[in-house]
């Protein structure tokens, strides 16, 4: 009887809790109130379209009605009047750069070339030719306007092509670096400590224009960079001018003998040891460090033959393939496209990089990964001769997320430029010319440092050994 009465209080006890849980009813909303209906989700390309327009109309108002025109024109231009348009600016076949930018500054510094969707992130290429100001010379004030005017030589050297390569592009930003701190003069407030002034005034403005107005810079631009950084940091506040400009010359010439220049010689004599006498050796495009090897080869002892592949736009190799015929070395010169059918000759392929990931994997100029992965398929090993400064702190799996967009007029045949072929072919058209490829560090066999031949999967402890400042570590610590 007990055991029922518990049974009847705890069923008396769920229902009260039940009818307390149940929900109460929704209030109805008063009749005089007028709820306004959802906004519908726009599109990317609708949501660009309304900000133009938002920018365009506070302009006017700022301006008085001068840039009337220009808004119309713009919502023109962005607004999707159906949906096949709105999908062809999303996808990125519309008027745009590629990567979102709507200055006239981007669209005139690039070549208006439409990039695929997945290298939209990539800053678009500039033609310093259609560059309004390129020279940085204005009669009114500007960022540029200070810079030394070996600064603009060099950038426009940079921007035409005229120095190309890891290490010449690192050489030449030190020698012009030398020249504008020869010129430097203190500061006019004797309060303010001069090595800020030196890289904030001299040292980062000149870097930013390279690599915003010029070219993308090079890993060996960025840790040369990072390397006089610090030995300005390390400067005394007291020091005489004249002992600053001295340190700072002396700094960067040590910095390319040691880094650079002894570099060479040392990965050109532990190169030299596994090549032996007949050995059949396949490059890849031009490589001074690689061109340096081959040339200096003991030819009494050591006979060999060397394949040069060589691929479009640039044809790099015809100008190594003169130097090494200039030093007496048989060569054969073959386009990429047949490389399969030369690699069953090959005994060994040595490679140029210019950079080395923290994994192992090598960046290099495009088309070296393919040649990486036939000499496996074919068993052949594969030495890739590199700097240590060339070292990055970045992990990369792919050849998308950081590349560099060359000029898309390269990839034209020289009777037709690229709006009459783009006229030819449909107005959808789009062109990419990447500069470089990032080769797994499974194809790699080796890595010729000076420090030795290693394996890839070493280059995280030459990060830590010689970038002690990259490896987010301090020098007390090791």
């Amino acid at each position: 009887h007990k055991h029922k009465h518990k049974h009847k209080h705890k069923h008396k006890h769920t229902s009260t809790t039940m009818e307390s849980a149940k929900p109460e009813k929704e209030k109805k909303p008063k009749k005089d109130i007028v709820i306004p209906p959802k906004k519908p989700k726009l599109s990317k390309a609708e949501r660009r379209a309304l900000q133009e327009s938002q920018r365009a109309a506070k302009a006017e108002a700022a301006d008085g009605g001068n840039a009337s025109k220009k808004s119309s024109q713009l919502q023109q231009q962005s607004s999707p009047s159906d949906g096949n348009e709105a999908n062809e600016k999303k996808n990125g076949n519309g008027n745009g750069n590629g990567n979102g930018a709507s200055s006239d500054e981007n669209m005139e510094g690039s070549s208006r070339n439409d990039t695929l969707t997945f290298f939209s992130h990539l800053p678009p290429y500039k033609d310093h030719r259609k560059i309004k100001d390129f020279s940085g010379v204005k009669l009114s004030s500007s960022s540029n306007s200070n810079l030394h005017p070996a600064v603009h030589a060099l950038g426009l050297q940079y921007a035409d092509g005229s120095i190309r390569g890891a290490n010449s592009r690192c050489k030449a930003m030190f020698k012009t670096f030398q020249k504008v701190i020869q010129d430097y003069t203190l500061p006019l407030d004797t309060k303010k400590d001069y090595r800020q002034d030196l890289e904030n005034r001299v040292l980062k403005p000149s870097f930013t224009y390279w690599t915003t107005k010029c070219r993308i810079h090079s890993v060996t631009m960025g840790n040369a960079f990072t390397f006089l950084k610090l030995a300005v940091a390390n400067l005394g506040r007291d020091m005489v001018l004249e002992d600053v400009k001295s340190i700072l010359c002396e700094g960067m010439d040590a910095y390319i003998h040691e880094r650079i220049d002894f570099a060479d010689v040392a990965i050109c004599k532990y190169g030299s040891s596994k090549i032996m006498n007949g050995d059949v050796i396949l490059t890849y495009a031009k490589n001074e460090l690689i061109q340096m090897l081959l040339s200096n080869l003991d030819r009494e002892k050591k006979k060999i033959r060397v394949i040069l592949v060589d691929s479009r736009p640039l044809l790099e190799g015809k100008d190594m393939l003169q130097e090494l015929m200039d030093a007496g070395v048989e060569c054969t010169y073959i386009l990429l496209n047949s490389l399969s059918y030369v690699m069953k000759e090959v005994t060994k392929v040595f490679l140029g990089a210019s950079a080395l990931m923290s994994d192992g994997s090598v960046l290099s100029r495009v088309g070296t990964a393919t040649v990486a992965m036939m000499a496996r398929s074919h068993n052949v090993p594969v030495l890739v001769c590199c700097e240590t400064f060339k070292i990055s702190n970045r992990v990369q799996l792919e050849s998308i997320t950081g590349n560099e967009l060359g000029d898309p007029d390269d990839l034209m045949p020289p009777s037709l430029s690229l709006e009459e072929w783009k006229s030819s072919r449909g107005e959808h058209l789009r062109l990419v010319n990447l500069l470089y490829d990032l080769t797994p560090n499974e194809f790699v066999s080796g890595i010729v440092t000076e420090m030795g031949i290693l394996p890839p999967t070493s280059v995280a402890v030459l990060l830590r050994e010689m970038n002690p400042q990259d490896s987010g570590f301090k020098e007390e610590e090791f």
